[in-house]
């Protein structure tokens, strides 16, 4: 004898009614489509974000092996100028400073086009330590703390110190 309730047997009330079985097969068929085109936005998008990284690699590579290249092309005219003078015999004193004085503002016209800027300090001017790299502390007239002799320039790029300026500090009049 069977038992009409028993849990190995199913009831035919337990069973879904035929007419709702084709509305779950296309509920069923429709989400595994949405579930397949979901994958295959997640798989272009990973793509795309790879692509992307490797492609920021690339530029980042680029930038620093080719970053210098304009500030290369801006010094090319000095030093053709410095060999030209180097190449001249028998030339005078002052058409060695005047060749010199030429060669100089083309150097300053490239660090100006590039941002490279002097750190100058003028006696009196008040020490910065992140500007100026003191050398010494030396007694003179002007107040204490303050740069005495700027014994080396400074330069700075893009607001960013390059170099110190080497400089003497005035210890104050004594």
């Amino acid at each position: 004898m069977t038992d009409s309730n028993s849990p190995d047997q199913v009831q035919p009330e337990d069973l879904p009614e035929q007419t709702g079985q084709p509305d779950l097969q296309a509920q069923l068929d429709e989400a595994l489509a949405q579930i397949a085109e979901l994958k295959d936005q997640v798989l272009r998008a990973h793509a795309e974000a790879e692509n992307v990284r490797r492609r920021s690699q690339e530029d980042v590579a680029k930038a620093r092996k080719f970053g210098i290249e304009s500030f290369a092309e801006s010094l090319v005219p000095v030093r053709d100028s410095l060999e030209a003078a180097l190449a001249l015999e028998n030339q005078t004193a002052e058409a060695l400073r005047e060749g010199v004085d030429v060669t100089l503002k083309q150097l300053s016209a490239a660090f100006e086009r590039h941002q490279l800027k002097q750190i100058a300090p003028a006696p009196g001017e008040r020490f910065d330590p992140n500007l100026h790299q003191a050398i010494s502390s030396v007694p003179s007239e002007h107040p204490a703390n303050t740069v005495a002799n700027t014994l080396q320039v400074g330069y700075l790029i893009s607001e960013r110190v390059l170099r110190p300026a080497l400089v003497m500090v005035s210890a104050g009049q004594q």
